[in-house]
């Protein structure tokens, strides 16, 4: 089944304000997981687009629920918009594993803006950022919600503890800057 959500189409096309326009066949908690590495790409790719202002297109998506009914969402901020151009440009968005890339790298940029708890998970630096690998691997793994977030209960409990905090945290985020 993960194989085939990693060819599953997406329909795309454009609305008369010139909005990419997604429509999926599929409910957005079904979006399939990914690999870490795909989401480190997604991240390295985002953060050198946002460094050099690189515009993106508005999006607008549209799943259809099991019940028949969809949930709509868009990216019309600046930020979102340059991300999700960066992950379509690295691993294009036309298939439910490309789509899942970019709602789980900007439900992780969610996650760590509102979630006390995760804040020594980020290291930021003048032009460098580093993430714990594990954060990595938890959002590739952790399923969204219905509207394209982590359930921050779900997400902690596939962090490993030493990852919250302390010196084994730490050292490993200095390795990922240095």
């Amino acid at each position: 089944m993960e194989c085939q959500d990693r060819i599953a189409p997406i329909r795309v096309g454009r609305s008369s304000d010139g909005a990419l326009v997604y429509v999926v066949e599929q409910p957005l908690e079904q979006l399939p997981a990914v690999r870490g590495r795909d989401i480190e790409l997604a991240w390295d790719a985002a953060r050198e687009a946002a460094l050099s202002a690189r515009p993106g297109a508005v999006r607008a998506f549209r799943f259809r629920r099991a019940d028949g009914d969809f949930t709509d969402l868009a990216f019309a901020d600046r930020e979102a918009c340059c991300w999700a151009a960066a992950v379509d440009a690295t691993a294009g968005m036309t298939t439910s594993y490309g789509l899942s890339i970019c709602l789980r790298l900007l439900a992780l940029v969610d996650l760590l803006c509102r979630a006390r708890w995760a804040v020594g998970l980020l290291r930021l630096e003048r032009d460098a950022a580093a993430l714990h690998p594990s954060v990595l691997r938890a959002a590739a793994s952790t399923p969204l919600t219905a509207d394209a977030r982590f359930d921050e209960a779900r997400f902690r409990a596939r962090l490993p503890q030493f990852t919250l905090g302390g010196p084994a945290a730490q050292a490993s985020l200095n390795g990922a800057i240095a």
